[in-house]
């Protein structure tokens, strides 16, 4: 199979004529996600949130019409990602990259980005790095340290003296490990051991009990989501660990709305961090739950939510162009930028172009009979710690 590469030189001279070629009634927008396989019900979650944005404010932005072509990346492959992002350039002619919900993908559509010089929203990924790759990214979603940080010092600082941990042995959850323990160490927390486990472990059982008989305050758990949040309730029962004596800690994933469903009565009392959930309580996520729904027969998700605020702010950077579209127009009007989101205000840090916002600390409670993730705490405009930590 003949490989699709284009070098600098090539990539110049290829935008000089996508330059000419684009129409100037059009915005093109490249989203590049996972619409098929593994990931599949991520890549669609966040378009879903692109796709209700577009429909609630039109197609139309500073007199132009909005194209969005979609690029299926498969699952986690970066060459996939990278090809794509080429071909967005250099045959598609589009002015905007969207989407990204993995990681190794953003990084590799990132060095066309920063090529290409084109305005480029990671909508999910949250890899603290992956806006150091290009000038021209910026993020609406969060960062693993953004979250993870946050929930290590809430839980030194209410009562959690010793905490085990436990995650999936792969970059994100070794980057949540790390945070949520450099948050926990800060606070005055100590702790007593870790363990990391295969990213497809379909059973915790000797991972849990290692961790009771360690008797620790508090238990921290990061995975993937999909089908492990069932595994991990079902060992938390077999195994006699009470979350409402020993805390159960982790990141969104292990407390969505499929997670609580597969566990059952098991989450109750599970304590994670997230930037967004449906039951959220504003006047504007009700509207937005309740539209979603009405398009999509479920409820929104952080996935959802990030791809409805990156399309958020692909409009409002074009409006403060004119409907400019390079690069450096479009980068300059989004740092700064600050709006109402279904998940409270957020804004685009103008050093780091990286997400600002409010984090919540949710325990899983039943509400008329349904498990929910009922939020009790919260830390506003949260910057992400790792690029804090890069410029000290």
């Amino acid at each position: 199979m003949q490989k699709f590469f284009i070098g600098l030189a090539g990539l110049a001279l290829a935008l000089l004529g996508a330059g000419a070629a684009n129409a100037a009634d059009t915005v093109k927008i490249g989203m590049i996600n996972e619409y098929s396989g593994q990931f599949a019900d991520t890549g669609n979650m966040i378009d879903n949130g692109l796709k209700l944005y577009i429909k609630q404010h039109g197609d139309t932005v500073a007199g132009k019409k909005i194209d969005v072509i979609r690029k299926d990346t498969g699952g986690i492959a970066p060459d996939v990602s990278k090809r794509l992002a080429q071909e967005l350039v250099v045959r598609d002619n589009a002015d905007i990259f969207g989407g990204f919900s993995l990681t190794p993908n953003a990084l590799a559509a990132a060095d066309i980005s920063a090529e290409a010089k084109k305005f480029m929203v990671v909508m999910n990924a949250a890899t603290a790095i992956i806006t150091t790759k290009s000038p021209y990214i910026a993020r609406t979603s969060s960062t693993t340290p953004q979250l993870n940080y946050v929930l290590g010092q809430w839980a030194a600082k209410n009562g959690v003296k010793t905490v085990y941990t436990m995650v999936s042995d792969y970059g994100p959850g070794i980057d949540a490990e790390t945070w949520f323990q450099t948050g926990f160490k800060e606070g005055g927390g100590t702790i007593v051991g870790s363990v990391r486990f295969p990213v497809a472990n379909p059973d915790f059982s000797a991972f849990i009990q290692a961790a009771k008989d360690k008797n620790p305050d508090g238990i921290y758990i990061w995975i993937p989501g999909g089908t492990q949040p069932a595994a991990v309730g079902k060992a938390l029962a077999e195994r006699g660990v009470d979350p409402s004596k020993v805390k159960i800690l982790g990141q969104d994933a292990l407390g969505d709305e499929t997670a609580l469903k597969s566990m059952g009565d098991a989450s109750l009392g599970i304590i994670t961090v997230s930037d967004y959930d449906y039951s959220h309580k504003s006047a504007m996520n009700q509207q937005f739950v309740k539209q979603f729904n009405e398009e999509y027969h479920r409820n929104p998700d952080f996935f959802a939510v990030g791809g409805y605020d990156g399309t958020h702010l692909i409009y409002a950077a074009l409006e403060k162009t004119g409907g400019k579209t390079d690069g450096d127009s479009l980068i300059a009007a989004a740092k700064g930028m600050s709006w109402e989101s279904p998940r409270g205000t957020i804004s685009i840090d103008p050093e780091t172009r990286d997400i600002v916002q409010t984090v919540y600390i949710r325990k899983v409670e039943k509400v008329d009979g349904k498990l929910e993730n009922i939020e009790f705490d919260k830390v506003d405009a949260v910057k992400d710690p790792a690029k804090a930590r890069m410029k000290n």
